[in-house]
């Protein structure tokens, strides 16, 4: 055994103190490292080449019950035990999972360093499955969740547009019924869908009340995409994630039963927030350890490299770099950690609603502190953090990586924005509340 690289773990993975992880968590790391090491983390470089993960490797994680670690904790047990499913790898209970294991999941998912080679098998059951578990009818889980839980069919969720991104109060495709009430007719394009050129159905935001209607206007609706007549999608070419499968989707009076509303019309907004909160914490996990993985084969590169007669490390402009990138991604992982504790300890609504914009501002701070780590990463390499081959391909592969992180879920500047106006709607609520006790007294 060797000497791990400095910055290659989380603390509590370098045998330091903590007061948050228990032997459950510890027991679990140690389970789901072994199986992603073998089945994802061995090939993942050679994947994103080759811009596709093998169809088996789905199958493989869904047997193994280790796609199910991404929807958010608490898991639906219930339905999970209905299926016969009491047990996720490594002996924990599913009633047992919370998001200290959620996010020790989503972190060792990433230790490739890339995000399309993990996001390619989880990103439909982390973000298109939770709002049919949330909110779907009885009847619309008992037609979808069996499949969709056990891996026998795939899902993705399907906001984004052409021209709404961030914007989601701007949705344009719209879903209008049919004479007979019966069918919604859908219409209209989504664009950057992650895993959509593989998907059986998508979580879908549309348009069911007028455009002047803006958010109160937003329906949440599953709608088959494979094979299905009115849908066409088509791969979109993007310059990190490439394995994860970015798609183009058109909508052209495709006929989608009414039954197939998830929750009720005019809430989609509602929803789509709610899951945002489970996807930017999911995200800032996986791009803090893609900071991590960056800048650990910046350190040990110059531990060995050597320049005008002697070491980079004993260069201080290295030394410094190396700091300043390390004391940002440290930070950002104690924030992290204290995400998923605080979620731990809090009732999912007042979570909600307390750390909602809270999130939104870590999933920006985490694409910050990768762009720190990339570039750092890439300039201590130097011409081989330029190359896609040879001792900095990693390094090279991580930087085009960074707009995948600042982007989706949210850019960063509106997450930002959101942020501070939701930290100080949570204030004037307080305070008003506060002002109302108090003449009563």
């Amino acid at each position: 055994m060797s000497a791990a690289i400095p910055f290659s773990e989380p603390p509590w993975l370098m045998g330091l103190p903590t007061p948050i992880y228990q032997e459950t968590h510890r027991k679990w790391q140690v389970a789901i490292r072994a199986f992603i090491e073998k089945h994802l983390l061995a090939h993942a470089q050679e994947w994103e080449r080759a811009e596709t993960v093998p169809a088996h490797v789905f199958d493989e994680f869904a047997a193994a019950g280790m796609l199910l670690p991404a929807l958010p904790a608490p898991l639906p047990v219930v339905w999970l035990k209905r299926l016969g499913i009491h047990e996720l790898l490594g002996g924990l209970r599913v009633e047992n999972f919370d998001y200290l294991h959620a996010v020790i999941y989503a972190d060792e998912m990433a230790r490739s360093g890339l995000a399309g080679p993990s996001g390619s098998l989880t990103t439909g059951m982390a973000f298109g499955v939770p709002p049919i578990v949330k909110f779907g009818s009885k009847d619309l889980q008992e037609r979808f969740l069996p499949e969709l839980l056990r891996g026998q069919k795939r899902s993705c969720i399907a906001i984004t547009e052409p021209d709404a991104g961030s914007d989601v109060a701007n949705i344009t495709t719209t879903a209008v019924k049919s004479k007979d009430g019966k069918h919604y007719i859908i219409n209209g394009t989504k664009k950057w869908i992650t895993n959509g050129i593989w998907t059986d159905y998508a979580s879908m935001a549309v348009r069911t009340g007028p455009e002047s209607s803006g958010a109160s206007g937003l329906s949440m609706v599953v709608v088959p995409l494979k094979d299905y007549p009115g849908v066409s999608m088509r791969r979109l070419k993007v310059s990190g994630q490439i394995s994860a499968g970015t798609t183009y989707i058109e909508l052209d009076d495709v006929k989608v039963p009414v039954a197939n509303l998830i929750g009720q019309e005019g809430m989609g907004m509602r929803y789509v927030m709610t899951n945002f909160n489970h996807e930017r914490l999911s995200i800032a996990v996986g791009v803090t350890r893609t900071s991590r993985v960056a800048l650990a084969a910046a350190f040990e590169y110059v531990l060995k490299r050597e320049a005008f007669g002697k070491p980079l490390m004993d260069q201080p402009v290295v030394r410094h770099r190396l700091a300043r990138a390390g004391a940002l991604l440290e930070s950002q992982w104690a924030w992290v950690e204290q995400f998923a504790y605080q979620m731990t300890r809090m009732p999912k609504e007042e979570a909600d609603r307390e750390l909602g914009g809270l999130t939104a501002m870590l999933k920006a701070q985490a694409g910050i502190v990768l762009k720190e780590c990339a570039d750092t990463a890439v300039l201590l390499f130097g011409g081989n953090g330029y190359t896609r081959s040879g001792q900095g391909a990693l390094a090279e592969m991580i930087y085009r990586e960074v707009p995948g992180a600042r982007i989706p879920g949210g850019s960063e500047d509106v997450l930002l924005d959101l942020g501070v106006r939701q930290l100080v709607k949570i204030y004037k609520a307080k305070t008003a509340a506060l002002g109302s006790s108090t003449s009563k007294l």
